[in-house]
């Protein structure tokens, strides 16, 4: 089977809309044959290149529309060439718990790699590079949890706080946010104990 073939194949094992890079093909040959057949591919359809070294297979939509991948799809392929973790930035976590109204205007994602963006459309992507014990729980709901109380920050981060967060997350995602404590800077340990004083 030639290096096209093989690149093919693993393509349409690839669900429709998923986001890829060329190291999906380790293996199957050079380089510089990976990205002449992607080539080749993105000039007849079959793939479609989003950004740098970003791929994705075509979707079309029950209206004929083509979808794209969402953002976080993207975000988590950008993270993968850089073996690299992230998560929601703060601002939309506090969002999705409740905190806030605001709906961020462009999608940005902490992650433990490099910073770095990408234009899709008329949207721009953003990777923050923020510290590893910001994103202890990423990839979980307690990770947004953690996010969103970063963000917040310690003169909005109350008692009542953990406790709306209680009631939005699984007990076992609360119990592993209550957990992490280690990695909480001082002021979210102090309201977190005073959150367990109060409430139990």
């Amino acid at each position: 089977m030639s290096t096209f073939q093989a690149i093919r194949q693993r393509i349409a094992a690839q669900p429709a809309g998923e986001v890829f890079t060329p190291a999906l093909f380790s293996g199957l040959g050079s380089r510089a044959s990976i990205d002449q057949a992607l080539m080749r591919m993105t000039k007849t359809g079959s793939v479609e290149r989003i950004g740098n070294g970003l791929y994705t297979v075509p979707r079309i939509g029950r209206f004929g529309i083509k979808l794209m991948p969402t953002p976080e799809n993207i975000a988590q392929a950008m993270a993968a060439t850089d073996g690299a973790i992230i998560e929601i930035h703060g601002a939309e976590a506090a969002r999705r718990f409740g905190f806030s109204t605001q709906v961020p205007t462009q999608p940005i994602f902490n992650t433990s790699g490099s910073s770095r963006s990408i234009r899709l459309g008329n949207i721009t992507i953003r990777l923050q590079h923020v510290a590893l014990r910001k994103l202890v729980l990423a990839g979980r709901p307690s990770g947004q949890a953690l996010a969103a109380l970063w963000y917040l920050g310690k003169h909005q981060v109350i008692p009542a706080t953990f406790k709306q967060l209680a009631t939005k997350l699984a007990p076992d995602e609360f119990l592993a946010l209550r957990r992490a404590r280690s990695s909480m800077p001082a002021w979210m340990q102090d309201t977190l104990l005073a959150y367990e004083r109060q409430y139990g």
